[in-house]
This record gives C-alpha cells, sequence and structure tokens, in this order.
C-alpha cells in the first residue's frame, strides 16, 4: 500500500472513530449509566415497525444473577393502566357498557351515593373524578402489602365528599384504576387480568407477558431493588404497599412486548383506528377550571415535541421498578425503558429524545 493509501485510510478510520454512529451513541450511554454486576434495565427504540435499538444492562435477579436482556419481564407499574383501559374501550364498543355509566351503576354501596352518581367511567379513565385518595385513612401499611382491587378500592366508596366536582380539574388516582378493573370484572364476570389477557396481550403476540394476581407472578421475572447505605434491599412484591392492587400497575412485560403492544395499537389490532385515535386525544370537559390546561386522553398523556410533533406517552413506578413508554406515532417512533431500580425517566427521555433529534429522526 502507498504513503498516500495509508493516511487516506488513517484519515476515514479517525473520521468515523469521531462519529459515532445511534447505535454507539445509546449503548456508550446506558452502559455508563448501568453498572453490569448490579440492577439496571432494558431499552428499545422501534422506528416504524424496525427495531433499532434493543439492550439490556445490568443483572434482573441479585441472586441468581441473570441478566437483563430486551426479553426480561419487569413490572411496567403505571404503564399496566394503559391495558385496562384498552379492555374498558373495548367493552364500550361491544355495547356492554358506556364510558359514560356512572359508577353507582357498578358500585351502588357507596357511603354517598349522590357523589357516586357525578362520576363517570370516562372520568376514571383520565384521572378526573375528584374522588381522593382515602386508603391510608382505613387501611395500614401492612395489610396494604397484600390488599388486593377490591380491598384498595373499598375506602374510596366510603368518602363523603369530592376534592373536585369530575371533569373539572386532573388529580392522579391509582384508586380509579382499581376501580375500573372490578368494573371489567363485573361486565364480564370474569376476571379482569384473563379479559386483558384475551383482548390485547393476544392479538398483540405478548405470549409472555403476564399480570400481577396477589403474589403471581413468582417466578420467571425480575425483581426490583432500592440502593441503601449497606448495599441493595429488594423492593416489589412484599415489601411495596398497594403492590397487589394489580388494576393500577399489575402488568409485567419486556421492552420487546411492548414495541409488540404499540405495534398492534397502531395496526388496530384489537380496537379500530376511531377508538385508538380517540383515545389518544386530549379530553377537554366544559367545566374545565384548572389553572392547568387538559394533557390527558384515555388513560394517555399527550403533550407536543419541540417540532410540533404529538408525543403519547405513560410512564411506571411501583417499588424500585421504574418504565417509560413512549410514542410519537407522526415519526413512526417508539421509545420504551423498563427498570428494576430508580431510574429518572425523563433524563433518560430527553436524551434519546435529543439524539434523534442530532440524526435527524424528528426533523420537519
Amino acid at each position: 500500500m502507498c504513503k498516500w493509501s495509508s493516511v487516506i485510510l488513517l484519515v476515514f478510520v479517525l473520521a468515523c472513530s469521531e462519529k459515532p454512529d445511534f447505535e454507539t451513541e445509546l449503548n456508550s450511554f446506558y452502559s455508563s449509566a448501568f453498572n453490569p454486576d448490579v440492577p439496571g434495565g432494558a431499552f428499545l427504540i422501534m422506528k416504524n415497525d424496525e427495531i433499532v435499538f434493543s439492550k439490556g444492562y445490568g443483572l434482573a435477579d441479585l441472586v441468581t444473577k441473570e441478566r437483563i436482556t430486551p426479553q426480561t419481564l419487569f413490572n411496567t407499574g403505571s404503564i399496566s393502566k394503559t391495558f385496562v383501559s384498552k379492555v374498558i374501550l373495548d367493552l364500550a364498543r361491544e355495547g356492554k357498557l358506556s364510558l359514560n355509566d356512572s359508577i353507582a351503576k357498578y358500585f351502588p354501596d357507596f357511603k354517598r351515593p349522590d357523589i357516586a352518581n357525578k362520576v363517570r367511567i370516562h372520568h376514571l379513565l383520565t384521572h378526573t373524578s375528584g374522588l381522593p385518595d382515602n386508603r391510608r385513612t382505613f387501611l395500614d401499611s401492612v395489610f396494604l402489602l397484600t390488599a388486593k382491587d377490591e380491598e384498595n378500592f373499598a375506602p374510596i366508596k366510603l368518602n363523603d365528599s369530592l376534592l373536585f366536582e369530575p371533569g373539572s380539574r386532573y388529580e392522579y388516582s391509582n384508586p380509579a384504576f382499581n376501580g375500573l378493573a372490578l368494573i371489567i370484572e363485573k361486565v364480564t364476570g370474569k376476571k379482569w387480568q384473563a379479559e386483558v389477557t384475551a383482548r390485547v396481550f393476544d392479538p398483540s403476540g405478548m405470549n409472555t407477558s403476564v399480570i400481577t394476581d396477589g403474589p403471581f407472578p413468582t417466578s420467571g421475572v425480575s425483581h426490583a431493588y432500592l440502593k441503601t447505605s449497606n448495599g441493595f434491599i429488594e423492593k416489589d412484591y412484599g415489601e411495596e404497599p398497594t403492590f397487589a392492587a394489580a388494576g393500577n400497575g399489575g402488568v409485567w412485560s419486556s421492552v420487546e412486548e411492548l414495541a409488540l403492544y404499540e405495534l398492534a395499537i397502531r395496526k388496530a389490532a384489537f380496537l379500530s383506528s376511531e377508538i385508538i385515535d380517540d383515545s389518544r386525544e386530549i379530553k377537554k370537559y366544559p367545566n374545565w377550571n384548572s389553572s392547568e390546561s387538559p394533557f390527558i386522553g384515555y388513560s394517555w398523556f399527550i403533550e407536543k415535541t419541540a417540532e410540533g410533533y404529538t408525543m403519547i406517552y405513560h410512564t411506571g413506578t411501583q417499588g424500585g421498578f421504574y418504565g417509560d413508554f413512549v410514542s410519537i406515532p407522526e415519526k413512526g417512533i417508539t421509545y420504551i425503558m423498563l427498570c428494576n431500580i430508580p431510574t429518572p425517566q425523563e433524563e433518560k427521555r430527553m436524551f434519546v429524545l435529543d439524539l434523534l433529534r442530532n440524526y435527524n429522526w424528528l426533523d420537519k
């Protein structure tokens, strides 16, 4: 090889090393954030229907030393609410309930029937019911370690006042989705977990995803941890109050199967495009009087990116499990994070969005 050929080759190699590709930059970011010998997480980015990045970091179980992969099952926390919402919307499509039904129809044992008559199913879906979360007034932390949906919703029926008129403000509510799960059971006569499996998991091809039912699942899933001055402590079922109340946070899935979920949503595999689009539009109530503008659809949070594209997302936090599910349909972008240790969701999301901009994936 001549001298000039060697120089040209060297310049080419240096140029490539100075400009890492998309996957290299992502891998470097996550590798620096997660030690391989401690709890970590899995991350996935999909463009249209192609997975362009999918990788796990750290350990799924500190005892067995099982490593995290894109197939590892994590508790998805409140991302689970979107699954409960999908079943409610499907039952409405079938005419088995109406989103405008009063919850008094399904819970006639409310202490104040006049309050229950004001609250509609759609208020539960949009966190605008005004029902106070009074569980810890009636239930102690030990009981809440194993209390399921019925036990967690029971105190809500004892409320004698509302925080605000339904539809006038937003107040995030976990018990609302315990109530929705119970409504599914009242309407179908089946366990709501089975309805999610049949109506959402199966059409999406989510063959390994499962749902909390008491202490289940006890195997085949990752464990969650918190870091203390003395090392890591486990923080999931049995350590985290309300973990067994699965309607608000009981779905266990992997980043790869959540990607299948998003693809099924886009392809209208279990609900029509019209119903899906409506569920991912901001609900604007005529009596809204909050200083904060509405920003939620039927369980999904909705906002605009800097470029003006609609971003649809839901985070999940339960015990030591942290997750983030983000879709930008106009650009065919899906970003999913599932971790088994507390992880700042927004910080990770902003890094990914900035990187997507740098590679012109969010250009106008």
